[in-house]
């Protein structure tokens, strides 16, 4: 299948969240209670409007369309937020939707977002497919743990690394 990847805009948000939402409960259906997913679906109005500042930014957005124009998935990177940060660049989010997946997509948007430059990113404790798919693109656990917010049911989530020369 072959996908276009471009930046996103401002323009993408309603579609990106759109998309998101979908990735979401594909993703972690198992994991969070229909009430996350519901009140996620009610909030998309807003989640739009928060989103369009994002999409302004330089940093990688980066969005795929499958050959039908639907947005398929997403990666976004950008400085690290973390205080204790193990690398500059933190890989944000990366999703695509289940029937994307073994297309080599997720690879793509990969690339897209942050190359091979060393990074970091967060990944929830029970999604063996996400973990498995970092470590074979040079990201290992680097110890650190924590808990999603009170909003997202405070599901644990690891850390994983890529240093220079891991990629």
């Amino acid at each position: 299948m072959d996908f276009h990847i471009r930046q996103a805009t401002p323009e993408d948000a309603e579609a990106l969240v759109l998309m998101h939402t979908i990735a979401h409960e594909e993703t972690y259906g198992h994991q969070l209670s229909a009430e996350f997913f519901r009140a996620r679906r009610a909030a998309i109005p807003e989640r739009v409007e928060r989103r369009r500042p994002s999409l302004a930014s330089a940093d990688p957005r980066i969005i795929a369309f499958d050959p039908d124009g639907e947005l398929v998935g997403f990666a976004d990177a950008g400085p690290g937020r973390d205080e204790d940060g193990p690398e500059a660049l933190e890989l944000y989010s990366l999703y695509t939707l289940r029937r994307t997946h073994g297309s080599g997509l997720a690879v793509a948007l990969l690339s897209a977002a942050i190359g091979e430059s060393p990074a970091y990113l967060w990944v929830l404790a029970d999604n063996p497919r996400a973990a498995a798919f970092y470590r074979k693109h040079g990201f290992r656990p680097d110890g650190k743990r924590g808990l999603l917010p009170p909003e997202w049911e405070e599901l644990p989530e690891f850390r994983m690394v890529r240093s220079a020369g891991d990629g």
